[in-house]
């Protein structure tokens, strides 16, 4: 029962924060240490998936977990919900976000110098998403800005730590959309869309 009970304040938590929910915080409010609040919620995650009579799953992200809707339903989700205007990334915008992932901490300095082109727009854009945020600045002349991927990135690409990232023969090859892809019924993030336009540097 206690186990059972341990399931039901783990999922509470979860569905009210929304957002996702360090494992940390999840073992100060059971009061659990940290492997045994892990082993619940694997098989908690394993029950929600096989479960066909549950329309949610558990995602992780590195140290942190997020209740979330089965991507299988998100037709259904979208048909019910309120029509937004779509953001859309570029090609243009892909690219710096390929690079970003696989050179961070990157400046924007190393960024551009890795694509040949000035890349302001599609990394204010990627920061306007919340695909990229800054992690502080380099120890260097100007102490330029350093940028990387967030937890937002991983959730979209359905990624669980940057160490399931594909792996590519050189970190700064540009990777194009059709390696690169982001999901198309993606719940997190229902108002992205790929835009292959070319007009956005």
């Amino acid at each position: 029962m206690e186990h059972q009970n341990t399931k039901a304040i783990i999922e509470s938590i979860l569905f009210a924060m929304g957002d996702s929910v360090p494992i940390e915080r999840i073992c100060e409010a059971l009061e659990k240490d940290k492997k045994e609040v892990e082993a619940i919620l694997e098989i908690m995650q394993t029950e929600y998936i096989n479960d066909q009579n549950r329309g949610i799953k558990i995602l992780r992200f590195d140290n942190s977990y997020q209740l979330c809707t089965k991507t299988e339903y998100y037709s259904f989700i979208r048909s019910v919900a309120e029509k937004r205007s779509k953001n859309s990334l570029s090609n243009a915008a892909l690219e710096v976000l390929s690079i970003v992932a696989y050179n961070q901490p990157v400046t924007r300095s190393s960024i551009e110098f890795i694509r040949g082109v000035n890349s302001d727009g599609s990394l204010a854009k990627l920061l306007e998403v919340g695909l990229v945020e800054e992690k502080g600045r380099l120890d260097a002349p100007g102490r330029p800005i350093l940028f990387g991927t967030t937890e937002e990135f991983l959730r979209c690409f359905g990624l669980t730590s940057l160490t399931d990232l594909p792996e590519v023969d050189n970190p700064n090859d540009i990777i194009h959309q059709e390696e690169f892809d982001i999901p198309d019924e993606e719940v997190k993030l229902p108002d992205l869309e790929i835009s292959t336009e070319e007009n956005e540097e």
